[in-house]
């Protein structure tokens, strides 16, 4: 830079310097480092990591202004771009060279810069008032300088015609010519860019909404099928009635899609609503209880290891399948499968003050607020089970059951980077007016009058390798249910026998006098996170639930846990793999009246490996291995295959 100027000072027009990064008077730098990217809230990466699942993607959003998740992460705040001291600050004019803070009157390029200012006003410098004389400048940059100084000349020349000495032109005419190649090239580079901003004007969605989306297809199968026979096991199979229990069968290799758009809308850049739409072909059933559920079955109701009432509730999962695919328990209706596209995601965030955020949505998911410690947290790039993917604890009351079940409302709280609380308090029946019981609206109806749950999460990050959180959650279910999707025993959670009286008010249907009963569950959980290498994490997570019946002396323990390890840039840049051993949820233990029918303890075993093909196609090939299915040593050992394709834009 300081050459240029030594040239341009001995032949008396000082024209070279004046801005050596974008002008006012120009639209575009053509130098890419040079260039300020401001990012709103609304660039968030694709959703396919819930968006990295639609709030997985609020997670990281709040995390940016001061409200993620990792979840996913690429917003960048306002505030974090005003206080960028990069040399890509925009620049200021100035009209006396003593602005230039770092402008001396020692300096030998003084007197050409005061020139500039002085006699033709084509100088700038940044906003902290410094001119950075000493940095370097490529020919591109100077042709920019120089082009702003002749749009000034002839500002100039149409006004006061003679303003500009007789010697000035001739060296402008000199330096014209010199860089003719570099001033076509940059006027070139602005018509381009000027034809694209007035495309892109023309043709753009909205201002303040970006659509991203996420399309996964994916090919499995399910070995290992139930032997049938075994009255204590209250599965699919089994009705409940005395009849013996059918055996299941092994699935056929079949072929899945669920394909989700989001629009991420930033009304304030600090804001964030999400709109969420998804359809998918994940069947449900069959059931033993209701035969209309059975809609075109699931993996885990074809293997005979599915609930006694949906069909779906099993250790047998995918990590991407809905928890009620085709039913919505609100009203017990069928719904969804076969790509009928619905809502599942409308949640708004934002910030009231510096380090609080509140958030508030008709259809939002426990998993939304609370960021995953577990670096296998992912549908859509993550882990293959449902097992896997997510704690228990993060599960219960239908938190993630990917359907958007849920009305729920809470706070952020950013304490400190090493401290982060957040609370909410969700319900599943918000929409519903009246309470028409049991099997009606079996949860309950309104805001309050019914099934609801109330959790909150403490994520402490004691050390940059170190990440740990810490779950609890008191819920209450107008039926007797879990609603985490882990297990069939979800489903009857607390079992008993009947009397006589119990089983008069479900018109002697046993089945109805378990199911029909509420309940209180009371989850505690912990992750936790270390990492070995910057590609390398041991994680793991435990979960304990305790469970009351409230008109019933019965309880019953849940216990949940899960270690692994999970390697980063496996194969390809951007790519992992996970190997995991855990224990499904299970009942632990019962008190009262309460009955724990199961004789064995089931284990998990998974390993996947993601391979990123781009950055916006990945490939998931996988298999998890159940031992001890459902708690009880007869059942086979179930083997589920998975490759998964993964497309994110």
């Amino acid at each position: 830079m300081n050459y240029y100027l030594q040239i341009v000072s001995k032949i008396a027009f000082p024209i070279v310097l004046l801005s050596v990064f974008p002008l006012k008077s120009l639209a575009v730098s053509t130098n890419p480092e040079n260039q300020l990217t401001q990012k709103t809230l609304t660039e968030i990466n694709s959703p396919g990591e819930d968006l990295k699942e639609g709030f997985v993607q609020a997670q990281s959003l709040s995390e940016n202004i001061d409200l993620n998740s990792e979840p996913n992460q690429e917003a960048t705040s306002k505030d974090q771009l005003e206080n960028t001291g990069s040399d890509s600050d925009p620049l200021n004019q100035v009209t006396s060279v003593s602005q230039l803070t770092d402008v001396q009157p020692t300096d030998w390029a003084f007197q050409a810069l005061q020139s500039l200012v002085e006699r033709y006003g084509c100088i700038e410098g940044y906003p902290d008032r410094t001119f950075r004389g000493n940095r370097a400048m490529t020919r591109y940059e100077f042709a920019a300088g120089l082009n702003s100084c002749l749009n000034r000349i002839n500002e100039l020349l149409a006004a006061m015609p003679n303003s500009v000495n007789q010697g000035d032109l001739e060296q402008i005419r000199r330096l014209q010519e010199q860089f003719a190649a570099e001033l076509a090239t940059l006027r070139g580079r602005v018509d381009a860019l000027e034809a694209r901003t007035t495309t892109i004007e023309r043709q753009q969605f909205s201002t303040t909404t970006k659509l991203s989306g996420e399309a996964i297809f994916s090919l499995s199968s399910a070995y290992g099928a139930y032997r049938g026979g075994n009255a204590r096991f209250i599965n699919n199979t089994n009705p409940v009635t005395g009849a013996i229990p059918r055996p299941g069968k092994d699935a056929e290799v079949v072929l899945n899609d669920r394909v989700r758009l989001n629009l991420l809308t930033s009304f304030t850049g600090k804001d964030l609503l999400i709109t969420g739409i998804q359809a998918y072909n994940f069947g449900g059933g069959p059931s033993a209880a209701i035969p209309g559920f059975n809609t075109g079955g699931s993996l885990a109701g074809t293997l005979g290891y599915g609930d006694v009432i949906f069909g779906n509730a099993s250790n047998a999962r995918l990590s991407y399948e809905p928890q009620f695919p085709t039913v919505n328990p609100q009203d017990l209706s069928v719904t969804g499968g076969n790509n009928s596209v619905n809502l599942y995601k409308l949640l708004y965030i934002f910030p009231v003050a510096s380090k609080l955020t509140l958030f508030a949505g008709t259809k939002a998911e426990v998993s939304d607020a609370f960021p995953s410690i577990l670096p296998f947290a992912g549908e859509g790039q993550g882990s293959i089970s449902r097992f896997s993917n997510l704690p228990a604890s993060h599960r219960v009351s239908g938190g993630t059951s990917q359907t958007g079940l849920a009305s729920a409302a809470g706070f952020i709280w950013t304490i400190s980077e090493a401290f982060d609380l957040r609370a909410l308090y969700g319900s599943v029946q918000a929409n519903l007016p009246s309470y028409q019981g049991f099997p009606g609206t079996p949860l309950g109806s309104g805001l309050f009058n019914g099934s609801y749950i109330a959790a909150t999460q403490l994520t402490i990050k004691p050390t940059k390798a170190i990440d740990i959180g810490l779950n609890y959650a008191h819920s209450y279910h107008q039926i007797n249910i879990l609603a985490t999707g882990l297990a069939s025993s979800d489903i009857g959670s607390v079992l008993f026998s009947p009397n006589a009286t119990e089983l008069g008010r479900a018109n002697g249907s046993a089945l109805v006098a378990i199911a029909n009963q509420p309940i209180t569950i009371d989850t505690l959980g912990a992750s936790a996170a270390f990492r070995l290498t910057p590609s390398v994490t041991l994680a793991g997570s435990f979960t304990y639930m305790f469970t009351d019946l409230v008109r019933v002396n019965a309880s019953t323990d849940f216990i949940s846990w899960l270690v692994g390890l999970h390697v980063k840039d496996v194969f390809t840049k951007g790519g992992s793999a996970g190997l995991i051993f855990g224990q499904p949820l299970s009942r632990t233990s019962t008190g009262g009246r309460a009955v724990s029918p199961e004789d064995a303890t089931p284990y998990q075993l998974e390993g996947y490996v993601n391979f990123r093909a781009t950055n916006n196609i990945s490939v998931t090939p996988g298999v998890f291995v159940i031992f001890n299915p459902e708690g009880f040593s007869d059942n086979r050992t179930t083997v589920v295959p998975v490759v998964r394709t993964t497309f994110t834009f």
